[in-house]
């Protein structure tokens, strides 16, 4: 028996772009990792990718579209823009500890402060993407773009800075502390 034809080529498609998916999560780990120098602050900033699913799923029953291979792209493409916000959402925080402000009002401040570029970025996605919508091909990808952003946008604006507040503020703010020590013994 040989099993061929549509649902072959889907399960290849869907095989190959996980794979993918799971380099690029490699890849932008090690990155975070090197600019960060720590190994939980990448797993913090990653969190929001599952939390983009939130948006897609419902959203392509909203839209009555399949969840096909361009729409799996759509996540991808959209993990990219996601760990983007929630790198700007660490690093204020960080930059805030090392002015010297409190663990607990860089976190709150971090996710007051840069919600407008978190939200001006899913603006543009979602129009931009909102082209799409109309063409059968790629309308996958136009409804994972927008309802993906539109979701991680929402609740990472809240999930990133109190999963840094949780599992990594006191000691990110220790080492911060400990490195402005040592660059004012410099001077």
């Amino acid at each position: 028996m040989k099993w061929d034809g549509e649902w072959f080529i889907t399960y290849e498609v869907f095989r190959d772009l996980g794979g993918a998916f799971a380099v690029v999560m490699i890849l932008i780990y090690v990155l975070v990792l090197g600019w960060f120098r720590s190994f939980s602050i990448p797993l913090i900033i990653m969190a929001p990718i599952p939390i983009s699913l939130i948006g897609i799923l419902p959203g392509h029953a909203v839209v009555g579209s399949y969840f096909t291979a361009t729409s799996m792209i759509g996540f991808i493409a959209g993990a990219g823009i996601i760990v983007r916000n929630s790198i700007i959402l660490v690093d204020f925080i960080e930059h805030q500890l090392a002015q010297g402000m409190a663990l607990k009002e860089a976190v709150v401040s971090a996710g007051v402060l840069r919600f407008r570029p978190m939200l001006l970025t899913a603006a543009a996605v979602v129009v931009g993407s909102s082209v799409m919508l109309a063409d059968p091909i790629f309308q996958g990808l136009a409804v994972s773009l927008i309802f993906g952003e539109v979701a991680a946008t929402v609740l990472s604006r809240f999930a990133v800075p109190v999963l840094y507040y949780w599992f990594v503020g006191r000691s990110r703010m220790q080492v911060i502390q400990e490195e402005m020590n040592l660059k004012g013994a410099a001077l």
